[in-house]
């Protein structure tokens, strides 16, 4: 027949739905080791997976494209989005305190117990994805040929290469490292004479919520490649967006209130070091811990140091972007205030981000 002939492409189709069938239906013929009487596998573009005996569920290994995988990463991200809004949280602790004549600096002790609560079920879903990943098999990377590949099941060769790859990230998202700052190492090296200091705790929250940061786009990328999106719905994508939209606007607007904080306790230590008449005025006399020490009640009742660093009253101290904070008492309002009107500021500095001529 002619090579243009209709009629021979379709035996040529027939002929080839033929054999596939005979082939799979386990007839003789040649097979994919090249021995006559074995079935061919036309399995192509997924990993093949070693076959091994079926232990207890701790000796159990993951494949990496099976559905309990794959929902627990869809449960792993959702985990990992509460805990980057957890985290700011922290920035929340100190606070102005005192009365009318005199103010403090003091820290919310209902607000550390209920975020150390749960920043530490957070801390749990980490440390269960490092177990989970440690028994994870893996494609190896010799046998990626033409889509194909063979899983390593290897508990060994996992640990392996998992501790030479993600493990040190994982370990430190995992880590409850705000916690023990906040309960240990700041009481242990609060004295009488030192400042009120939220520099380490900020330093450790934001190193630390880099990698948790990091995690989301690995774990994004894996249930993409898994299923094609993130998200099945157009609504779920638009609020998985939007999510992402107001987690910029709290961590922005927590660091805002947190380094309002610094500039107005700044401004009271700066003064209260030229101080010394007619009571001289000691920096420890600003923490509400010993707010009812009798020296610390007479220095109040003659200081001039709030009033100098009242905006209403005295203007000449440099607030910058915090004179909003300080000038509508953001800095001594209630959790539930503050943290909305933050929120809101947030959600301004990203509009003028997005658009400047606004």
């Amino acid at each position: 027949l002619p090579k243009t002939d209709p009629t021979r492409f379709e035996k040529s189709s027939s002929t080839y739905k033929l054999s596939s069938v005979y082939y799979n239906n386990g007839a003789s013929g040649l097979g994919a080791s090249g021995r006559i009487g074995e079935p061919y596998n036309f399995n192509f573009g997924r990993p093949k997976v070693l076959q091994e005996e079926q232990g207890t569920w701790r000796q159990r290994i993951l494949d990496p494209g099976s559905e309990i995988v794959l929902k627990w990463n869809k449960v792993f991200i959702v985990a990992c989005l509460l805990a980057l809004f957890i985290d700011p949280l922290y920035f929340y602790l100190p606070g102005i305190g005192g009365d009318d004549k005199t103010s403090c600096v003091k820290t919310d002790l209902n607000l550390r117990v209920v975020v150390t609560l749960f920043r530490t079920l957070a801390d749990l879903f980490y440390f269960l994805h490092v177990v989970i990943k440690f028994r994870t098999a893996y494609v190896a990377p010799s046998t990626r040929i033409f889509g194909r590949g063979e899983l390593v099941k290897d508990p060994k060769m996992i640990a392996r290469r998992y501790l030479r790859s993600d493990f040190l990230i994982d370990l430190i998202a995992a880590l409850p490292l705000p916690q023990i700052v906040i309960w240990f190492i700041i009481p242990a090296s609060r004295s009488p004479r030192t400042d009120h200091n939220n520099n380490a705790l900020a330093l450790i929250v934001l190193l630390q919520y880099v990698p948790r940061l990091y995690l989301i786009f690995p774990l994004s990328s894996e249930i993409v490649k898994a299923t094609g999106v993130v998200t099945k719905t157009a609504w779920a994508g638009a609020a998985y967006n939007l999510l992402l939209y107001m987690l910029a606007s709290h961590v922005l607007g927590a660091a805002w209130y947190l380094l309002s904080i610094e500039r107005y306790t700044h401004c009271w230590k700066s003064i209260c070091k030229q101080e010394s008449t007619p009571a001289k005025c000691v920096p420890h006399y600003l923490d509400c811990d010993i707010f009812y020490l009798p020296d610390r009640m007479t220095w109040a009742n003659k200081t001039s140091v709030f009033s100098k660093c009242d905006p209403q009253q005295d203007s000449s101290f440099p607030y910058g972007i915090f004179q909003s904070a300080v000038d509508k008492g953001v800095v001594s309002s209630s959790f539930i205030a503050k943290y909305f009107y933050c929120l809101w500021w947030g959600l301004q500095q990203l509009r003028r981000i997005c658009n400047p001529s606004l």
